[in-house]
């Protein structure tokens, strides 16, 4: 599977289970720490535990582990690292405090419905 179809299907997975506010940056061009960013918001912390429950079920599916995941006990901001894209999972007051899209404005930005086209 392609690195964009591991991507698309991680977003489908996050949109089925009510994820907000989904953002998919295209960082190829501006670093070398990856290819994409996904970036989404949990309701709460339970649900930023549940939202990576399900990406990290879904993709193991298809044989496709992450790297290493940091933050779970606290749920805040959940990094998990898939090597070529790392998923950003936030609640609402982290995800407006580190604001990661203004830190990469200078790379591509997607909707959910737009990278899944």
């Amino acid at each position: 599977m392609e690195i964009k179809e591991t991507v698309q299907k991680a977003v489908k997975i996050l949109d089925e289970k009510l994820a907000e506010n989904i953002v998919v940056i295209d960082i190829s061009k501006v670093s070398v720490i990856g290819d994409y960013f996904i970036i989404a918001t949990g309701k709460n912390v339970n649900h930023v535990r549940a939202l990576s429950d399900y990406v990290s079920e879904g993709l193991a599916k298809d044989h496709i582990h992450e790297k290493q995941i940091e933050g779970y006990e606290n749920a805040g901001w959940i990094l998990m690292d898939y090597s070529d894209f790392i998923i950003h999972l936030f609640d609402h007051e982290n995800r407006e405090y580190y604001d990661l899209e203004r830190i990469w404005r200078d790379a591509d930005f997607y909707t959910a419905e737009e990278f899944l086209k």
